[in-house]
């Protein structure tokens, strides 16, 4: 019978009177790689998203978008023209951005909390802000088309101006930044998937309700609730862009309270990623 040396049974054990040398087997742990930077690693969340969410989220944004012009279609019959004609075409085009921002992105991230997608990411050396902003960057992007298509049908309809629709090209990233913060927040806090889903859905419709519907003839309290969502200054600054000579003063300062709230939800929404990432 063939004798196990002890060598073989504890591998790594040191024989009485010999020196203890590193073995040169490859046994020590290999340093792990270090973390990726913000931008790279912003950018490869990106991509990835983006191409990952093309196929299935453009029936979508064709629904969003498809909706937002039924909606201007109906309120055709009621309004004429005016300052409610700007409401509702204002409203109905970052109604997009709300459906896909906030309702799709609430549900992305309550379903990859609950089916345990956040593992995989939490095994990735990105920083958390970095899968929080690329998810959030890839799914506001598919409200580009949806919202420019929008703007363009209800001015027509409506008979408004159309020299000052490039301000599409803030309104749109600001407002999708702060609703598609809180649509991640509400996914990533979340206890169940479920409810994510209803979150985003009352968030959308929050912001069909609100945004739409001309605000002259809205209650105290529902005005003031009006105030908090965060698409409600998107909405005024894109109506202001309407009139003849638009103050822009006050377009700014609507859109930088979107910046502002941007840059808040998304931090919350950071916050609640780590949470959700480590339990």
């Amino acid at each position: 019978m063939s004798a196990v040396s002890a060598e073989a049974v504890t591998a790594g054990a040191v024989r009485p009177g010999s020196e203890a040398r590193p073995r040169s087997g490859g046994d020590a742990a290999a340093p792990l790689a270090p973390r990726a930077k913000l931008l790279p690693a912003l950018a490869a969340v990106y991509r990835a998203q983006l191409s990952r969410a093309r196929v299935a989220r453009i029936p979508l944004l064709f629904v969003a978008t498809f909706q937002s012009v039924g909606i201007m279609i109906m309120m055709r019959g009621v309004v004429d023209g005016g300052a409610e004609a700007r409401a509702v075409v204002a409203g109905s085009s970052v109604l997009v951005v709300a459906f896909v921002a906030l309702n799709l992105l609430a549900q992305y991230f309550g379903q990859l909390r609950a089916s345990g997608g956040l593992d995989h990411y939490a095994t990735l050396p990105v920083p958390p802000a970095a899968v929080v902003l690329g998810a959030a960057a890839a799914y506001a992007s598919f409200t580009v088309p949806g919202t420019a298509v929008t703007a363009v049908v209800g001015s027509a309809l409506f008979g408004l101006p159309m020299g000052h629709l490039w301000v599409l090209a803030a309104v749109v990233p600001l407002s999708g930044a702060a609703l598609a913060g809180l649509g991640a927040a509400l996914g990533l806090l979340a206890p169940r998937q479920e409810l994510a889903t209803l979150c985003g859905q009352l968030g959308m419709s929050a912001a069909l309700l609100l945004g739409v519907l001309p605000a002259a003839h809205m209650p105290a309290p529902i005005a003031f609730a009006r105030d908090l969502l965060p698409s409600t200054y998107g909405v005024e600054a894109l109506a202001r862009t309407f009139d003849t000579r638009p103050d822009w003063a006050v377009v700014a300062a609507d859109l930088g309270v979107c910046a502002a709230v941007g840059v808040i939800s998304l931090a919350v929404a950071t916050w609640a990623y780590r949470r959700a990432a480590v339990r």
